[in-house]
């Protein structure tokens, strides 16, 4: 399978991401494992995870996505097979992270993620550490289609970004990370990682891993000429906007044992005029012959910005359509025709 380059690294990570926050959840350990096996066996050498995981969160199940691909690389001994990723939680309220206390991008926090997430994975070290959100208050994705409240609200407590950078430095010099890579950051926020990192106050950001798909294109209107000048590259996750652009949720349908029947908790794609826009991408598919999973899947996969489309499936079936996106032939005819759509439709579902 096609290599990468991630950033300005040394790293080359597969066009195909294994994303993961299924097991544990939807996903039963054995069914992860064979997911894993699966795309090792097709060329996949890049899994993303998070401390997180799996989704949806909660105390119960949190860190179990981490285990089972530590028990997997044991039990398989292809540690050195694998460019891993794994995510630190940014501010959040949700006390189960650090022992019963919310959790901030300083240093305490994000020593105990790493240490607890290094154990998980049975590993000495990680590829590419990710924030996972910002210490800030910004929407969720960051990357809006309108500013909503204005002016923003400031933490009285906000961390500096430079202040972060600098544990992740010493992360760097301590071997337990390899690279800096950042999550649903906005276009300040990744140029001032760089500038901090610029001016020594820690790694240079090597990716950025946001929200990216045919309902959602923002990063092309600020984050595109930053990720293009400043060597960021785009790790995509959502190509399937959480199932809508497969197309089992078109008309209203709601499939037994589907993400949106079990937790409904997809109102980031149920926005107004999401539903007509979906529909019209998964019958553009159709028009080409396609599968609208496959379709979406290769339409990420195959922009020239995407370092990697990180995929996610609840079934072998599945994750084989999605493995099967890295072989299509994605033509000028198909780019046309979902620019045409965009144009009309926008981005509903920022």
């Amino acid at each position: 399978m096609e290599k990468r380059r991630l950033g300005r690294t040394d790293l080359f990570v597969t066009k195909i991401c294994l994303g993961t926050m299924t097991f544990g959840e939807q996903n039963t350990e054995a069914e992860g494992h064979a997911q894993l096996d699966l795309a090792l066996d097709r060329g996949v050498n890049f899994i993303d995870t998070a401390e997180l995981y799996p989704i949806p969160p909660k105390a119960e199940t949190q860190g179990a996505t981490e285990r089972f691909i530590g028990n997997w690389m044991k039990e398989r001994g292809n540690r050195d097979k694998v460019i891993l990723a794994t995510k630190v939680v940014g501010r959040t309220a949700n006390e189960w992270f650090r022992g019963g206390r919310p959790s901030k991008l300083v240093r305490a926090d994000i020593m105990d993620a790493i240490d607890k997430s290094l154990a998980k994975l049975q590993t000495d070290h990680v590829d590419l550490y990710q924030i996972h959100f910002p210490d800030r208050l910004v929407p969720w994705g960051s990357s809006p289609t309108r500013i909503g409240e204005w002016p923003a609200k400031r933490a009285d407590d906000e961390t500096p970004i430079a202040e972060t950078l600098a544990v992740f430095e010493d992360l760097v010099k301590a071997g337990k990370i390899r690279h800096l890579g950042l999550s649903n950051e906005s276009a300040w926020g990744v140029m001032t990682f760089v500038k901090e990192a610029e001016r020594g106050a820690g790694p240079r950001v090597a990716s950025l891993q946001n929200a990216y798909n045919l309902v959602n294109r923002t990063f092309e209107v600020n984050l595109a000429e930053v990720s293009d000048r400043e060597d960021v590259s785009l790790l995509a996750y959502s190509p399937l906007a959480q199932g809508y652009l497969t197309g089992k949720y078109d008309d209203g349908a709601l499939p037994e044992g589907s993400r949106k029947q079990l937790y409904n908790r997809l109102q980031r794609y149920e926005t107004a005029g999401a539903a007509d826009a979906h529909k019209a991408y998964n019958q553009c598919a159709r028009d080409f012959g396609m599968d609208p999973a496959l379709f979406a899947n290769a339409f990420v996969t195959h922009q020239p910005f995407v370092a990697s489309n990180i995929i996610g499936a609840t079934s072998i079936a599945q994750l084989e359509t999605a493995l099967a996106s890295a072989d299509v032939k994605w033509t000028s005819e198909m780019q046309a025709a979902v620019d045409a759509i965009h144009q009309q439709r926008g981005n509903p579902c920022p």
